[in-house]
């Protein structure tokens, strides 16, 4: 009888042991347990920790409630300028109600894939090429918008979606680079011409304040000297003043025109004396003064005694 009795408790103990490990659930902390009853779906979702079901009777799916990251496959399209380009895109979203992910969509992760692949055909046929290349956040809005609408009724959210890549052909690539050379050209010869036009009012302004002095225009001459003459490797030329130049033409000048009234004079002298056989001869006419000693060597003493042996200029016709 005792025998028995132990044999009854061992097998009653065996089947308990044999129900606990059907029936016993352990939920992740970043899981959800869905428990369908008879094909029926039992209220609350289970929470995360140790749980019972029923063996034969329960079956319990978890759900993954972190945020999934799934790559969208690159998708080839013609923008609203007619451009055609291959661009590729992430998503960003996880499930907020695990029951509705399980009930209502038969793979929410393959209807989010589906679902992200004809967003983004949508958003490059209603785009341009430059909101692409540079305005990708607000595309990236009416991508998550265009998705999160229909997913919330999956139980799941889109948390956001980013455009990772714009595959342009070749000759637009070649294109859009002679665009941006031409820019940059355009915008050098723009600065080289501002540049000059300021250098050339600052030249004219130098010239007007020059010609006020003149003494300026011999000091920028002499800095000029000195700023050549600090090469080692170079040949000093220096050029002869224009004031000496000036100088020296007008002692010409006044000694042409000495030497032509002296001429008249002698002329008019002559046509007022009567003729006599014996009478002397006209004196001859006073000979020019010397012209001046030309300059050798940039030196300038060498010429003033010549030029101080002129005599004073008369009034010129």
């Amino acid at each position: 009888m005792v025998g028995e009795v132990v044999a009854a408790v061992v097998a009653l103990a065996s089947a308990g042991t044999v129900y606990l490990m059907a029936a016993a659930r352990v939920v992740k902390q970043y899981e959800r347990g869905v428990v369908l009853r008879l094909g029926r779906l039992t209220s609350p979702v289970r929470e995360p920790g140790f749980t019972m079901i029923i063996p034969a009777v329960d079956r319990m799916r978890k759900v993954n409630m972190q945020i999934v990251t799934m790559p969208v496959p690159a998708q080839e399209g013609i923008t609203r300028d007619n451009v055609t380009v291959r661009v590729d895109a992430v998503v960003y979203f996880k499930v907020v109600d695990a029951a509705d992910a399980i009930v209502r969509v038969e793979d929410y992760r393959f209807a989010v894939s589906q679902m992200a692949q004809t967003s983004l055909r949508s958003i490059i046929g209603k785009s341009e090429l430059d909101d692409l290349l540079s305005n990708r956040e607000k595309l990236n809005q009416g991508l998550e918008l265009m998705m999160d609408s229909p997913a919330i009724g999956w139980g799941v959210s889109v948390d956001r979606v980013e455009i990772k890549d714009v595959s342009l052909p070749e000759t637009m690539k070649r294109s859009m680079a002679r665009q941006a050379e031409a820019t940059r050209d355009r915008r050098a010869r723009v600065i080289n011409a501002d540049a000059e036009l300021q250098a050339s009012r600052k030249l004219a302004e130098a010239a007007a304040a020059m010609s006020d002095q003149p003494a300026a225009l011999q000091l920028r001459l002499l800095q000029t000297v000195v700023a050549v003459a600090a090469e080692k490797n170079s040949t000093l030329v220096l050029p002869f003043p224009v004031e000496l130049l000036r100088f020296l033409e007008r002692s010409g000048l006044q000694a042409q025109a000495q030497t032509a009234h002296a001429e008249a004079a002698a002329e008019r002298a002559r046509g007022q004396r009567p003729a006599a056989p014996d009478a002397a001869p006209a004196p001859a006419a006073p000979s020019p003064p010397p012209a001046p000693a030309p300059v050798e060597n940039g030196h300038i003493d060498d010429v003033l005694p010549a030029l101080e042996d002129l005599p004073e200029a008369e009034n010129l016709p």
